[in-house]
This record gives structure tokens, sequence and C-alpha cells, in this order.
């Protein structure tokens, strides 16, 4: 891929605590120079299917609640339901409407996402990168007690309601295993690498498949702005 010419993504899942949307995404958005994704995809939806966000946020809630009590998997198909349908805020609908925002913006610019199962939406687009996120569980538990401030019963209980609700929420859209080595580019241990060094992996990976270097990508993207 000629840098110049042609925007890239970097799909990131994670499991809670290990690091991934909070450090190493938002690091290589900055290296990059490039927009930085998560929640915040939620306002694009918006603004792209003319509904309130906060009734975008509402259906998302809720479907966490539906999925951690369990739920018939309906795989991602690339449809969305008109307006005049009933089922126009189901939580497929707003999921395959998330799907068309992550797909357009990749004909406009270069970002970072994280979560919203990107890696599968984009499975099919040869300029992206996939990555999944993991570490140890007590690794994981220390991180959230220091970040949040929190006990250990509560970092626990934090963790395990998280990683049940991804595990079910991409189960739920694409028919696979969130923890499936098979489904991403890399797959990167944040407590043995540390998280600055999984964020210089993937750099070097992205330099060695398309040729872009943080250095020479952010005047590109500035200028693709401008």
């Amino acid at each position: 891929m000629n840098e110049q010419n042609q925007f890239f993504a970097i799909a990131i899942t994670r499991t809670c605590g290990s690091g991934g949307g909070s450090h190493i995404g938002k690091k290589l958005a900055a290296d990059y120079g490039i927009d930085y994704y998560d929640r915040k995809l939620l306002r694009l939806d918006a603004k792209d299917s003319a509904i309130n966000e906060t009734i975008f946020a509402e259906a998302d809630e809720n479907t966490k609640k539906t999925l951690l009590y369990g739920a018939f998997k309906r795989v991602y198909n690339g449809e969305n339901i008109p307006a005049e349908s009933g089922n126009f805020l189901s939580d497929q609908n707003l999921f395959n409407y998330q799907a068309k925002v992550l797909k357009e913006l990749l004909t406009q610019e270069s970002y970072v996402c994280v979560g919203r199962a990107a890696d599968f939406v984009l499975r099919q687009e040869p300029n992206v990168v996939s990555v999944y996120l993991d570490a140890s569980y007590e690794f994981r538990i220390k991180r959230e007690m220091e970040r949040q401030g929190i006990t250990e019963p509560e970092a626990e209980r934090y963790v395990d309601h998280l990683d049940r609700y991804r595990n079910a929420y991409y189960l739920y859209h694409t028919g696979r295993q969130w923890k499936n080595p098979r489904n991403y580019d890399l797959c990167l241990d944040t407590e043995s690498l540390g998280l600055d060094n999984c964020a210089k992996l993937i750099e070097e990976y992205i330099r060695m498949k398309f040729g872009i270097c943080p250095e020479k990508r952010r005047g590109y993207e500035r200028a693709c702005l401008l």
C-alpha cells in the first residue's frame, strides 16, 4: 500500500484491564496523528442516521443487559433497517449503523477503533490491522484497582462483568469466539511486553505490512484534513 494514497485502520479488541483502549489505542492514534474511536462512535452514528445520540447510548446499554442474560446471535449482514420499520431502533440495526460508519470513515481518514467488533466489520478491507490484547487475570485486576481506586473484590466483579459482556457482544454480532487468535492479525500480551512496547510492535507490523511510519503519516493525515 502506498502510504500517500490510501487510508488505514487499526481495529483493537481487548480484555478488560489489559490496557488496550485507554493507553495503547490512544498512543497509536497520537503517534500517527489520526482519530481514536470507541463509544465516541455513537456520536457519528447519531449524525449519520438522524437518531438522537442519547437513544443510541440507551440502546447500547440495553443491548449490554440483554447479552449478559443470554440471547441468540444475530450475525452482522450489512443491511440497515429503514426508519419506518418497527425494528429501526433494534440493537442489530444500531450495530449495522456503526458498521456503516466504520466503513465510510475508512474512505475518508485513517483511525484507531477500540471494540465495536471493528475487526469483523472491516475484515474484508485490505488496509486494516486487527489486534487482540490480553494479560493475566491478576495483572488486569491489579490494573483496574489502581486505575479506579477500588478494592480487589470490586475489581474482580468489574473485570468479570465487562469480559462477559464483550464476549457475548462479539459472539452475538459476529458468530465468532472473541478470544480466538485466528480472528486477528496480532495477539499481544500487554503484561509481558508492556503497554508502550505493544504499541511499538503494532507500529512495526504496520510498517512491514503497509510501509507506513508514524513520523511520515502525521503530516499526510494533517494535509488530508486541510
